[in-house]
């Protein structure tokens, strides 16, 4: 079905109250609550906080989990003229007290309890907040967020010094979402019925909860706690009748070590949107064989644009084809171009940084004048971000990656990519997942590289010794891997960490490795 670009994501959800006010909106776990019950709350919590005095568009922390009163909380705040920073609730305490330096809320809502001890800054706690709902206030919205008016400010995993809060306003979010619900690649239907799983801290959770509202369709929250449970993940996951799934692909990965992750299982689900790390063309494979009619949808983009600047529909000739699976087809309003180290575009098929522009990029970091400086700029007029990925832009305007800037090294005069060691690693047959992680000597420099290893069932019991699993591993892969790209040592894990977000965390890795 053909969906319409919306005007205002509020106007959008005021609307849906009116028109299907029973129609659930938000289900926890079997709780559901409605359209209607969406407007009364929000409305009530947007005329409490106005009572407050707090100064105009100042922005306001949120922090809490999955619960209904954080999606409430957003939407009082965005009628009420101020932007939102959701902070999940097992953010690590050094991390909350970063973020509410850098951003100087006029406000903390607190869903979950908040672990800071200060009393500088007012709190609402949950108690109040439901407070508030009892009330049941009418609101007439007078200054709601609009236009270059921030939306939300979500905090990048800075590893050094400050965390970084980008700040994405209202105009942003409708680029994003009338690229999302009109876009052919992602042909989302009209009232979706969707898993909200990634945290609101992490920006691929707009690209459920955005399109969902302004398509009047239903989100099924996935509190962490279940996440971090396997016991509980898979006696909850398969009991929700959601169509659409959104997260990390290392998490559809967590979700398909349960053999009962299928379409026989869940066949309410046809679409998977994946973007925040790289999807392979294993974890493709093996989610087209567990569901084979379901539509797969690799996207791609920084936060700083607006969580996606691409997507693309994978076909079966892309799993049979390709070892690296394209990015995506570039957001019409977004102009995307590769340039070269002096700032200059190359040719179709060349490789150089990947380069955004137009109303899907942020106006910066909030109060970090230099790292704006640094990341934002303007190229042809428009507003532009450097991604700091490699990328290919082919003639047929697909974009292809090639990794982090940042996680190419210089090892034995050969530059090397992190991520295509670790992408050869994982074709092994014996490996479920690897990554690649340099160690580096007292001079800074590339002293060897070390692979971080789950082996695929079964692997350990036909070898006596790690080491002989090693050779086996070299030996499978000596005819695709270039020898000095073959890490040295091999350490052999039955589980990788992941970051709040659910990405592999390389950078722990990487710090693990270099503090030895």
């Amino acid at each position: 079905m053909f969906n319409k670009p919306i005007k205002d994501m509020i106007e959008t959800i005021e609307h849906f109250a009116q028109t299907q006010a029973s129609y659930p909106v938000y289900n926890v776990l079997g709780q559901e609550h409605t359209y209607g019950d969406l407007k009364a709350d929000s409305d009530s919590l947007a005329a409490a906080i106005d009572q407050l005095g707090l100064p105009e568009k100042s922005p306001v922390v949120v922090f809490g989990g999955q619960e209904y009163e954080m999606l409430a909380t957003f939407v009082a705040l965005t009628k009420s003229g101020h932007a939102y920073i959701p902070i999940d609730s097992h953010s690590a305490l050094e991390r909350v007290s970063a973020i509410v330096e850098v951003a100087e809320p006029s406000l903390i809502i607190a869903i979950s309890d908040f672990p800071l001890e200060q009393t500088s800054i007012p709190i609402l706690n949950l108690e109040q907040v439901h407070e508030a709902f009892a009330q049941a206030s009418s609101y007439e919205m007078t200054h709601p967020v609009k236009g270059d008016d921030n939306y939300y400010i979500i905090f990048t995993s800075g590893t050094t010094g400050k965390p970084k809060g980008v700040q994405i306003s209202h105009d942003n979010l409708l680029s994003f979402t009338n690229w999302m619900i009109t876009d052919k690649e992602f042909a989302t239907p009209s009232r979706p019925q969707m898993l909200a799983q990634p945290p609101y801290s992490f920006d691929l959770s707009v690209m459920y909860w955005a399109p969902t509202l302004a398509l009047g369709g239903t989100l099924f929250a996935l509190p962490s706690a279940i996440t971090q449970d396997f016991k509980q993940l898979f006696a909850t996951i398969f009991s929700l009748p959601i169509a659409i799934w959104t997260s990390t692909p290392s998490f559809a990965d967590m979700a398909m070590l349960s053999e009962d992750f299928n379409s026989e299982k869940m066949p309410d689900i046809t679409h998977f949107y994946f973007d925040g790390e790289e999807l392979t063309v294993k974890t493709a494979q093996k989610l087209r064989e567990r569901f084979p009619d379901a539509r797969i949808i690799n996207a791609y983009g920084p936060t700083e644009a607006t969580v996606a600047l691409s997507a693309v529909a994978v076909t079966d000739e892309m799993l049979t084809t390709l070892k690296r699976l394209p990015i995506g087809y570039t957001k019409a309003d977004s102009p995307t171009f590769i340039i070269d180290e002096e700032g200059k575009k190359v040719p179709n098929g060349e490789q150089g940084e990947i380069i955004v522009s137009g109303p899907a990029v942020s106006k910066g970091y909030m109060n970090n004048p230099e790292k704006t400086a640094e990341a934002f700029f303007e190229f042809e007029g428009l507003p532009a971000y450097h991604t700091g990925d490699v990328g290919t832009m082919t003639d047929e305007g697909l974009l292809l990656y090639g990794g982090r800037m940042d996680f190419q090294i210089k090892f034995n005069g050969y530059r090397i990519e992190l991520e295509d060691v670790s992408q050869n690693l994982n074709k092994s047959r014996f490996i479920e997942s690897a990554v690649a992680v340099p160690r580096y000597n007292k001079d800074h420099k590339v002293q060897n590289l070390l692979a971080y290893v789950i082996l695929k069932d079964g692997v350990r019991q036909q070898f006596e010794r790690d080491i002989d699993i090693t050779k086996a591993i070299k030996e499978d892969l000596a005819d695709i891997m270039m020898s000095y790209m073959m890490p040295s040592k091999f350490l052999y894990r039955d589980s990788l960490p992941l970051t709040p977000n659910g990405k592999i965390d390389i950078k722990s890795l990487i710090n693990e490795v270099n503090s030895r």
